[in-house]
């Protein structure tokens, strides 16, 4: 106890700006010699005459707290790639880099353990605190230079690094340690313009980021300063300029704060490191969680590093890398830098960067000189550290360098966030170069992303109207409706509209509204700014670096050259060409490439549940086929009936006096149901077709509008009145409980009879043509055995009398049903005694299994998602604790009775790769899902299969 009370003091001092270097060793000796060194020559002799008394020593040492700081740099590191949980993403690779002897800035990283910690207690504890003085004072011996030091002081950054990569979502602040007095030392050794510049991004990134004080007072401050001296851009300032800059800075914060900006370096880097802790639960970064499945109880690590500066001068720069193309996934480094400049500048977009070299050049940047050809020494280093590097993590990296007076630093690696063509090229050139199996990259690429590749490109078979180009930072086509700030692109996206969001350049805060928005236009920033980034991550369509562009939020407008557009007129962008199109111009769908089709060949090698789609007509069958679907999993009969030229038969079926009119009625729509059926067969020919018998509650087929009832009276030739009273009676409370699904075959035999003969006649004209046709009729809303029992032999008789009419015919459709009532999965072994299959309707299963209505959940379920009382939407990945222990008893009570029972999924949640997972565990045979998810539900069932 004594030690500790006699270590506070030499903390303080430590704190002071001339020399904490002299303080860390004090502080540190002690706790070596006392409890660890002493411990062990006192333990020998108790071992002999006192065993007893050895296992309070060894408790005592076990409960010592863990390893909170870790040190990297000069070719050693406490920690290892492997490490990502305890050290960050970014901590990780930097500790394996400096293994590797790669040039990494020498510094250390702060566990994410530490981040709870430091949230839970406000701050850092006084142990945490010793520890980052202890390898600090490692920093300062490799460097060099010590922090604080007046006359050549070692400054830092401090950043933060979770265990995935959520670019700009957190708090980062450079070149702390500089203070009134740190600066002159800095401008004796370098250059005083340059020690001036990043005294005020200090300034400017601390008071916003630690301080609280809006970043726009900052920003104006600066506008004005270039404004007096008529210049244009920062680099156009002089030292003179920056010096007075620094004061007027420094009056803001004390004007914002009410104390002046903090001088003493410890105190610096505190607040810094508590600040970016604290960035963990900021909204951008909770919004980027939430949008990417990320767990908030991960935290964040903290990394502590000695600043290397890219704006000394014109041998200088600063840069981002890819290892391979992350819009296409082509085989060539892809990047951008800037001379004379600090990171923040490539990623905030600010200055339009230039390209690493030829393969990077895009649309203007054609005209700029490659650092290849300003600095080919260092490209050239870079080039082979890039090669090293991606082959030793077997993945494409997204590489951060600053060259400070021409020498090379790397400051951080990272798997690279691509586009889904950039992640499936990627993959499949891994296992053709070697350094990947199928396997692993079946599990790379992520399913969800699947659907966007998916996404529809421009048509250009007519005109179109370019109004510029800018860079094309992300693939694909985006047309929507205009809208200039996130919160407006988020509330039109809610209320259906889709809308493109253009922005001078985008921020982390923008995050939400970019999720919204169908593509994102700025008129600065390159291909590695933050809107690239995160619109590549997202799948979102994007152009940056748009020169011609001039946004006015203001006035809800923006201009290219003469042409005016306003706030919710349509635009179109082309994320592939960064073309900038005036209006709503067409779209197709894409072609997919040789890759595309190599993952999906081995998706299909290696997955053990099948993929069928939903579908109601020919055209969305063939869609599906073309993406693989290995038959309809759902056929809804009720689409077939909204056509305009069957809409009256329909409902003279549903207004009909009696069984006789409604047969008549159910005669005029045979043909029509029967020629649907015949077309669906010949698209699926080989493959089954499950058709589904009419499920909604009749009232959904009648009109709703006074005109459209009097219209429909004349039709019918009935007064308004008299339709008024059938569609009173025909009322119900609660319909989705009502008279629907098989209620309805109960109640009208007829209609069922009717669907299932035209079903039968069908299959049996396409068979005698030579199609392969299998069909399975799926009989909805059964809950108790005695519906599916009676229906059953309905269909059965209607089968046999249209077999009489084929002699010969193979024909034999399977009849099976919907468990989509809690009840039916429950009594599943019962059911099944008349089932040939069971789909399980998981939409209905959950709205019923939860008492949620579909139609209305919209209003408070958000509510759950954002208090966290639910990890997901129930309706999108299934609920595996509540609705999917249903599914499981259903599954397993089902073959309990029938072994060879047929067990399917037809809910929405047949295409989300979580859900999937989930329904290969409990062992169904297939899932159905949308055709445009019919890849993304077959790389899902790879996955699946190979998960462990």
């Amino acid at each position: 106890m004594t030690a500790r009370k006699k270590k506070a003091p030499a903390r303080k001092k430590s704190a002071r700006a001339k020399a904490p270097r002299t303080k860390a060793p004090r502080k540190k000796a002690p706790r070596k010699k006392a409890p660890r060194k002493k411990a062990p020559r006192k333990k020998a002799p108790r071992k002999k005459k006192a065993p007893g008394k050895k296992a309070p020593a060894k408790k005592v040492a076990r409960t010592r707290p863990s390893r909170r700081v870790f040190s990297f740099g000069n070719g050693r590191a406490d920690g290892r790639a492997s490490m990502r949980d305890l050290l960050g993403g970014k901590g990780a690779n930097l500790a394996e880099m400096s293994h590797l002897g790669i040039p990494v800035p020498p510094g250390f990283t702060i566990s994410t353990e530490v981040c709870g910690e430091c949230q839970a207690r406000g701050s850092l504890s006084r142990a945490v605190k010793s520890d980052i003085l202890t390898a600090l004072t490692r920093v300062e011996r490799a460097i060099g230079k010590r922090f604080g030091n007046p006359d050549d002081p070692l400054l830092v950054s401090v950043r933060s690094g979770a265990r995935v990569s959520m670019p700009g979502m957190m708090d980062t602040v450079l070149n702390l340690g500089l203070n009134d007095v740190t600066v002159r030392g800095l401008a004796a050794r370098a250059d005083a313009r340059f020690a001036y510049d990043s005294y005020r991004r200090f300034i400017q990134m601390y008071g916003d980021v630690v301080l609280e004080v809006p970043r726009e007072l900052f920003e104006r401050c600066i506008e004005a300063v270039k404004e007096d001296r008529r210049v244009y851009l920062d680099t156009d300032l002089e030292a003179e300029d920056w010096q007075g800059i620094v004061r007027r800075f420094q009056e803001i914060v004390e004007v914002q704060t009410g104390k002046p900006f903090p001088q003493n370096p410890a105190e610096q880097l505190w607040g810094a490191v508590g600040a970016v802790f604290r960035s963990w639960g900021n909204d951008r970064a909770k919004a980027y969680r939430k949008l990417h499945d990320i767990s908030d109880d991960w935290g964040t690590g903290v990394n502590v590093q000695a600043m290397v500066f890219g704006n000394m001068g014109d041998d200088c720069a600063t840069g981002v890398v890819f290892t391979r193309n992350p819009t296409n996934g082509a085989d060539h480094l892809y990047g951008e830098y800037l001379k004379n400049a600090q990171g923040e500048d490539v990623v905030a977009g600010v200055r339009t960067p230039q390209p690493i070299d030829d393969a990077s050049r895009q649309g203007h940047a054609g005209k700029l000189p490659t650092l290849a050809e300003e600095m080919p020494a260092a490209y050239e280093e870079l080039r082979g550290l890039c090669k090293r590097l991606e082959k030793h993590y077997r993945e494409m990296q997204d590489i951060e360098f600053t060259i400070e007076s021409g020498t090379l630093w790397l400051l951080q690696t990272r798997t690279g966030k691509r586009t889904p063509p950039a992640q499936v090229q990627v993959a499949v050139d891994f296992v053709r170069e070697r350094l990947i199996s199928q396997q692993e990259a079946l599990l790379r690429v992520d399913a969800s992303a699947l659907d966007q590749l998916l996404h529809p490109m421009l048509d250009r078979s007519g005109p179109l109207t370019v109004l510029s180009t800018g860079l094309p930072a992300s693939p694909g086509a985006g047309v929507g409706k205009v809208v200039f700030d996130a919160e407006t692109a988020e509330n039109r996206a809610k209320a259906g509209d889709k809308v493109i969001l253009v922005r001078s350049e985008t921020s982390p805060e923008d995050i939400v509204g970019m999720h919204a928005s169908q593509g994102i236009l700025t008129r600065t920033g390159g291909m590695t700014s933050h809107a690239a980034v995160v619109a590549r991550g997202m799948g979102k369509c994007c152009v940056v670096g748009c020169e011609d562009l001039q946004v006015d939020p203001e006035q809800r407008l923006m201009r290219i050259g003469e042409t005016v557009i306003r706030e919710g007129d349509w635009l179109t962008l082309d994320g592939g060409s960064g073309e900038v199109i005036l209006g709503k111009a067409p779209t197709v769908l894409p072609e997919l490439g040789g890759a595309f089709d190599s993952l999906m060949k081995w998706a299909d090698r290696y997955r053990k549940l099948k993929v069928r789609t939903n579908a109601d007509t020919p055209q969305d069958a063939l869609v599906a086929r073309k993406f693989g679907a290995e038959g309809i999993g759902l056929c809804r009969t009720e689409h077939m009936f909204f056509e305009p030229a069957r809409i009256l038969a329909v409902r003279r079926m549903i207004l009909a006096n009696d069984e006789v009119e409604r047969e008549k009625a159910l005669e005029g729509l045979l043909p029509m149901q029967r020629s649907d059926f015949e077309g669906i067969f010949r698209a699926m020919d080989g493959l089954p077709v499950t058709i589904r018998l009419l499920d909604p509650p009749l009232h959904e087929f009648l009109p709703h509008e006074e005109d459209e009832k009097a219209e429909l009276a004349k039709e019918l030739g009935i007064s308004l009145a008299v339709l008024r009273s059938k569609l009173e009676g025909l009322h119900e409370f609660n319909p989705m409980l009502g008279h629907r699904g098989c209620r309805l075959g109960v109640s009208y035999p007829e209609i069922y009879v009717t669907q299932v003969r035209a079903i039968t006649e069908a299959a049996c004209a396409v068979a005698a043509a030579g199609v392969r046709v299998k069909p399975e009729i799926m009989i909805p809303l059964v809950s108790h055995e005695g519906e599916l029992e009676r229906l059953r032999a309905q269909c059965e008789k209607t089968i046999g009398d249209v077999r009489a009419a084929f002699p010969g015919t193979r024909v034999r459709p399977a009849i099976g049903t919907m468990i989509e009532v809690p009840r039916a999965a429950l009594t599943a072994d019962v059911i099944a005694k008349h089932a040939d299959f069971f789909s399980f309707g998981t939409n209905d299963l959950t709205q019923m299994g939860y008492a949620l209505s579909r139609d209305d959940v919209g209003k408070f379920l958000p509510d759950y998602l954002e208090k966290g009382i639910l990890e997901d939407d129930p309706f999108v990945s299934i609920d595996q604790e509540g609705i999917g222990q249903l599914v499981e008893i259903g599954a397993a009570r089902g073959r309990a009775t029938r072994p060879d029972l047929k067990l399917g999924v037809c809910g929405e949640h047949g295409g989300d790769p979580k859900s999937i997972l989930f329904f290969a565990r409990v062992g169904l045979d297939y899932v159905s899902c949308s055709p445009y998810r019919v890849p993304l539900a077959r790389l899902a069932a790879a996955q699946a299969a190979l998960s462990p």
